[in-house]
């Protein structure tokens, strides 16, 4: 009854912990969800302020549908400032988040028979957006003996003549891992000579902990800047996820195809949160370096409590705000036999919601955010190792 286009494609299981941790917390149950893929600070007083006084001023209005001539300007500033590339406005689209901006590009460029190389483990949304757009998705694996980290090798092996794309996120959820500018010149390269786009999904690009050569746009925009689309978003590195702000750059050609597909979907981006925006990218940029400061205390302190126990394993990751921690070691054909059912159990028996790793087609993991606080998760890895001991002194976890 449905159109086929639906059977295609699944709805996200990111979204599953979020879900389950409602439903106890209605419940009067102490959660700590440590599932959500979003920062648990407030949006910077002064990007509140700027909206404040968007409303004021009625700026309540339809604005032009690829966003305003302002918050276009930013974003080019923004990026010339941090990466040293240069984009007009006519090459910058705004977008209901990061994840419309990657739909777009999608619908822009692939099509029926083209294959589109992403990797695993990965955000799920990027092989349904392929899915989405009729291409066939080719799935790179990262190791988890080299801290999953992205190298060209594997996407360079996978391309044949009906690739029609390569996209990438760096640093990459759910491991936190990076692309280096080496191993992304060496696709570049590749990608240029093949006539191949390069999609990058930056949304994670300020969260990066210690100095690393990762100016991946100038390396994309030296090589094949017609083939190369950007993708970027407020949401991590402005606490802005609500606020659902995200940009695309490319071409001409490209930002004028995705401006067509967006005018008959959610047209503009509402008026306030351009303006707020306008001041998170152009404004001081202190609060970004805070977060991240946090965020790095936080990494060190859940990473170093969950670390106590030789079983959990994780890298301790170079961006984003999420350890992937390998849970095999506890897993039995008698017990618990997935990491979905290790997650499971954990939720219904200690309350404690984390992400497992089949969500990012990495089963045997399970997802840990630490955008939380530090007293959070102590309390997370408290039940966590808890939880452990239960199944080694033979408690037998629900079905």
């Amino acid at each position: 009854m449905l159109a086929e286009r639906t059977t295609r494609i699944s709805s996200s299981p990111t979204m599953k912990g979020l879900i389950a941790a409602e439903r106890l917390r209605q419940a009067g149950v102490d959660v700590v969800d440590l599932s959500a893929g979003e920062p648990d600070f407030p949006t910077p007083a002064h990007v509140k302020e700027a909206a404040h006084a968007a409303i004021t001023g009625n700026f309540t209005k339809y604005t032009p549908n690829s966003g305003t001539t302002e918050l276009k300007r930013v974003i080019a500033a923004r990026y010339k400032a941090d990466y040293g590339v240069d984009y007009d406005e006519a090459e910058i689209i705004v977008t209901a988040g990061g994840k419309q901006a990657l739909v777009n590009a999608a619908l822009t460029v692939f099509g029926p028979g083209d294959e589109v190389i992403t990797h695993s483990p990965g955000w799920p949304t990027i092989v349904e957006q392929i899915k989405l757009a009729e291409a066939t998705p080719v799935i790179v694996t990262a190791s988890p003996d080299d801290g999953f980290a992205l190298r060209a090798d594997p996407f360079l092996a996978a391309i044949t003549p009906r690739t029609r794309a390569i996209v990438i996120n760096s640093p990459a959820n759910p491991t936190g891992a990076l692309m280096t500018e080496g191993e992304m010149i060496r696709i570049a390269d590749a990608a240029a000579a093949r006539g191949i786009w390069v999609i990058l999904d930056l949304c994670y690009e300020k969260l990066i902990y210690d100095p690393a050569a990762h100016n991946l746009p100038r390396v994309l925009v030296e090589r094949m800047r017609d083939r190369t689309i950007l993708t970027g978003s407020a949401s991590k590195a402005y606490a802005m996820t609500g606020w659902r702000c995200g940009w695309l750059l490319a071409s001409r050609e490209v930002v004028a195809a995705c401006n067509a597909i967006q005018s008959h979907s959610t047209s503009n981006v509402c008026s306030i949160t351009q303006k707020a925006v306008v001041a998170a990218l152009g404004g001081p940029q202190q609060c970004v370096t805070d977060m991240l400061d946090e965020y790095r205390r936080r990494r060190d302190f859940i990473w170093a409590l969950l670390s106590t126990d030789p079983r959990l394993v994780c890298a301790r990751p170079a961006g984003a705000f999420y350890l992937f921690v390998d849970v095999s070691a506890l897993l039995s054909p008698d017990s618990l036999r997935t990491s979905a059912a290790f997650c499971q159990a954990l939720l219904e028996t200690k309350h404690v919601v984390v992400t497992a790793g089949e969500a990012f087609d990495a089963p045997g993991f399970f997802r840990v955010s630490y955008a939380a606080s530090m007293e959070r998760l102590e309390e997370a890895a408290r039940r966590i190792h808890a939880f452990i001991g239960d199944l080694d002194a033979g408690v037998h976890p629900p079905a």
